[in-house]
């Protein structure tokens, strides 16, 4: 799901600018999932959500558009 939610908020922004490099740019805009779980790893932060950037969320959800302006 990933691919078509972050192509339609570039669309929305206009594009990508940079040729990409400002993914996250504005990454105060992004909601931070500090916990749970989609299951058990080694190493465990590649399965377990935390604080900041971790594997299965990276660093967030966006929140609306502003995460990945120009």
């Amino acid at each position: 799901m990933a691919v078509p939610i972050v192509g339609g908020i570039y669309g929305a922004n206009g594009g990508v600018a940079q040729e990409g490099r400002d993914l996250y740019r504005h990454a105060r805009t992004l909601f931070d999932v500090k916990s749970g779980s989609n299951g058990s790893c080694d190493p465990a932060y590649l399965c377990t959500a935390a604080r900041g950037y971790d594997g299965p969320t990276g660093n967030g959800t966006p929140n609306g558009i502003a995460a990945f302006g120009k």
